[in-house]
């Protein structure tokens, strides 16, 4: 994986955190006044919400989908299912009201059975559709995950960092994640599927969590946890681009759900994060 980072003086590296954060600002504010963050909420709320059995179902045949709908929903979104695509095969829920056999009007009405039953439904991801034409095209994910083969540096520095201070880095499945961090058992989790890039950005972003203190009190957390995302995800933005990587793609969407389209709260929160960018950009290259 890749190389360190150019190294430069503390002063100088100051100085491109602090260009790097305000980019943030203004890029966040760009999402927002462009009205492409909500447009993609509203597409993403006319998905139906499935059960974690179906989402198991869907991983378990495709483990790269992201948005799932029937051959129908799919048209009346602007899209057709492409012919000899294989459908992904989930439960549905239906009821039926039935009537006991032989009985009067009255008992009928008090006796009333309820019939539950899962029929199989077919579903495609969106990777499976192409746009239909005329159809008013869908909006784009502001949250693209990096699709990069490089690390910059970022993935064995701070994997031994941890390791030093009593945490383990551990990879698996993860269907609605790309990471999390364990302060009981002193463990970052990481989804087995990213690319190297995201990898190491996301990274970043557990390792700021644990060094802003977050993950001290989980009720705390909880209870201000957009504040606490838009922090660590402005570290791992400072600190990739401290490191030669733009994770635009990914952290300005990112950071534009969490603060709820408000640049007030990336401001308020720069001196935090910026002392912590420049911890963990110290930790992967230590400066001049």
């Amino acid at each position: 994986m890749g190389g360190k980072i150019i190294t430069r003086t503390a002063e100088e590296r100051q100085a491109e955190a602090e260009a790097l954060h305000a980019s943030i600002v203004e890029q966040v504010q760009q999402l927002a006044d462009s009205g492409q963050w909500r447009a993609f909420l509203e597409f993403a709320r006319s998905f139906h919400n499935y059960s974690l059995n179906n989402l198991l179902l869907i991983l378990a045949q495709n483990p790269d989908a992201t948005m799932v709908a029937g051959f129908r929903q799919w048209q009346t979104k602007g899209r057709q299912v492409r012919k000899g695509e294989k459908s992904i095969e989930i439960f549905g829920y239906r009821e039926k009201r039935g009537e006991p056999d032989g009985e009067t009007d009255e008992a009928r009405a008090s006796d009333e059975r309820v019939v539950r039953y899962f029929p199989t439904l077919s579903v495609f991801d969106i990777s499976q559709t192409d746009p239909i034409e005329g159809a008013v095209p869908l909006p784009e994910d502001p949250t693209r995950r990096l699709t990069g083969d490089d690390d910059h540096g970022v993935i064995a520095s701070l994997t031994a960092h941890l390791e030093s201070n009593g945490w383990r880095l551990h990879r698996t499945s993860l269907t609605n994640a790309n990471g999390y961090t364990d302060p009981e058992s002193h463990r970052i989790t990481l989804a087995e599927n990213l690319a190297t890039e995201q990898t190491a950005k996301t990274l970043i972003h557990e390792v700021a969590h644990i060094e802003l203190r977050h993950i001290d009190d989980l009720d705390e957390y909880r209870t201000h946890r957009g504040r606490m995302e838009v922090e660590a995800e402005s570290v791992a933005f400072i600190v990739a681009g401290l490191s030669g990587f733009d994770t635009s793609a990914y952290s300005i969407g990112y950071i534009t759900g969490w603060a709820g389209e408000n640049t007030t709260i990336i401001r308020d929160t720069a001196t935090r994060v910026l002392r912590t960018a420049h911890t963990l950009a110290s930790i992967i290259s230590p400066a001049d």
